[in-house]
């Protein structure tokens, strides 16, 4: 499989995970825009939201995620992030019922008792899928929902572009990258018993233009993506 080190063209002094997110909390929520993300989730149509009465959130950062699906009726959420300073911010906005700092791979939390699991925006720090998947499969109950966003590798290979940010001195840093393909994402899925029941790619439009102006280049290609997976056999056609 291709490595993101092979498209790399930015060249950026590289940090770990929990350094660069607890470095990037201060401007996160400047940054990240809801185009790359919540755009996304509002395009789902297989997810009953409000039937959700308690979720998983994997990797759940400042809690934009959390706030966009308690503006849509889930009633419970639990997050897992790994970073104290993102923790701070999440618990400073309010959505979330719990929260705990922890590897979204190995969470901790009570297995089975989640109607929804979701991952946005953190897959491409993870060197092997299959623990997130599984991880996911062990919270949530049999025909339970797991929504994963991710950053799509199409966009990575194309423009060499790291999940990055500036430190406090401006100077600019790539956290820990893996490029993964659209199918090991379906093969790490289907090997942790789950069910693909929908996928959505969220182009470059000129929505996106809006709020990132210098991204002309970019128009047309795929940023994210997101994929719905269901515990077990689909019921969904």
């Amino acid at each position: 499989m291709p490595t993101f080190s092979q498209f790399d063209r930015r060249g950026y002094a590289c940090v770990d995970v929990r350094t660069g997110y607890g470095e990037w909390s201060a401007t996160y929520e400047r940054t990240v825009e809801d185009v790359m993300d919540l755009a996304l989730l509002d395009r789902l149509a297989t997810p009953d939201w409000s039937g959700a009465r308690r979720a998983a959130d994997l990797g759940c950062g400042t809690g934009r995620t959390a706030a966009w699906l308690r503006s849509r009726g889930v009633i419970a959420i639990d997050g897992v992030d790994l970073t104290p300073p993102m923790l701070a911010l999440a618990r400073r906005r309010g959505a979330h019922d719990r929260l705990i700092e922890a590897d979204a791979t190995d969470t901790g939390l009570p297995g089975g008792g989640y109607d929804l699991a979701v991952s946005c925006l953190m897959d491409e720090h993870l060197a092997d899928l299959a623990p997130l998947y599984a991880e996911a499969a062990r919270l949530t109950r049999p025909g339970g929902l797991f929504v994963l966003v991710g950053y799509h590798p199409h966009f990575m290979m194309m423009s060499g572009m790291p999940t990055h940010y500036r430190d406090g001195t401006g100077t600019p840093r790539a956290i820990t990258t893996h490029l993964h393909l659209i199918g090991e994402q379906v093969a790490a899925g289907l090997a942790a018993g789950w069910s693909l029941i929908e996928m959505r790619e969220n182009v470059v439009d000129e929505s996106w233009l809006e709020v990132k102006p210098r991204w002309g280049d970019f128009l047309g290609h795929p940023f994210t993506f997101a994929l719905v997976w269901q515990r077990g056999p689909a019921t969904v056609s």
